[in-house]
């Protein structure tokens, strides 16, 4: 086929779409024809490769159930989802980054009460979370909504493994006080692998790339009259800070989880000394 009949085509199907109703959908079509078009003139996919390719799209749609998204974890090991992120996370000065969603925001965390253990299972190294939220100003936003959910430390999360962590552990939805505190008792984060068991997993294997990403905790925060972050804080010193699979890690997100030793401190947290202690605030832009 010459490039000028290719060309053609390509015309052809931007033509068929002048008559989409909504502009933005017409938009978003039309550029991803152009582009996709562009792709297969460039690379010139046999037949073989082609159905290849298609599939890997099915066997990808066929790994999502309701506790698995496959498609996320795609779109976040070719660093879409963090590009998306990016584009779309323009922050006052000082406000918290946002960084990628994840693939297993898959079920509702369970409502706790400030200083509550997340970690129902007791086996990791037990460690204290602690902030406030705040406006750029510095002005405590009482109220505020927190969900937090995080891998327990064999770096499954509860909906992986149904039958050995109980529903909701490492998950949490707390409201901060009128000084916009929030506070909760967990296990140190630490790095896990991606799940590699998928055409995802197949991808990174064939690509030679590791499926690791470094220690961290999820958060969503969320307060009225100030837009939601959806972010990470990521354990400092974690392996594969400088690595991650999905491209997500923001110097910024890092924090220390200091090793304290305070006996007085662990009886006022409730719990056993030493432990790890990790305060850093989360910082809302109004809208």
């Amino acid at each position: 086929m010459t490039t000028e009949h290719t060309t053609d085509l390509t015309g052809e199907v931007v033509d068929s779409l002048e008559r989409t109703a909504d502009p933005r959908l017409r938009e978003l079509l039309t550029a991803l024809t152009r582009h996709l078009h562009d792709f297969v003139r460039e690379t010139e996919p046999t037949m073989e490769e082609w159905e290849r390719a298609i599939g890997f799209l099915t066997a990808t749609g066929q790994m999502c159930t309701d506790t698995r998204q496959e498609f996320i974890l795609l779109s976040d090991v070719l660093g879409v989802s963090m590009l998306v992120e990016t584009i779309n996370g323009h922050r006052e000065p000082g406000a918290t980054e946002s960084t990628v969603l994840g693939p297993f925001h898959m079920t509702e965390s369970p409502v706790r009460a400030l200083g509550a253990n997340i970690d129902l299972m007791g086996a990791g190294e037990p460690c204290v979370v602690s902030g406030r939220v705040l406006a750029p100003d510095g002005t405590p936003l009482p109220g505020a909504v927190l969900d937090v959910w995080q891998a327990d430390p064999e770096g499954f999360y509860d909906v992986q493994r149904p039958d050995v962590q109980p529903a909701g552990n490492g998950r949490g939805l707390f409201t901060a006080d009128a000084d916009g505190h929030f506070w909760f008792r967990s296990c140190v984060p630490s790095p896990y692998p991606i799940p590699t068991d998928g055409p995802v997993g197949e991808l990174l294997k064939a690509t030679d790339r590791h499926p690791y990403r470094p220690a961290h905790i999820h958060f969503i925060a969320s307060a009225d009259g100030h837009a939601p972050v959806t972010t990470h804080i990521f354990v400092a010193g974690s392996r594969y800070l400088d690595s991650d699979a999905v491209f997500a890690v923001k110097e910024s997100l890092v924090q220390d989880f200091a090793k304290t030793d305070d006996p007085s401190l662990a009886r006022e947290f409730g719990v056993p000394n030493p432990f790890r202690y990790a305060r850093f605030d989360l910082v809302l832009e109004p809208v």
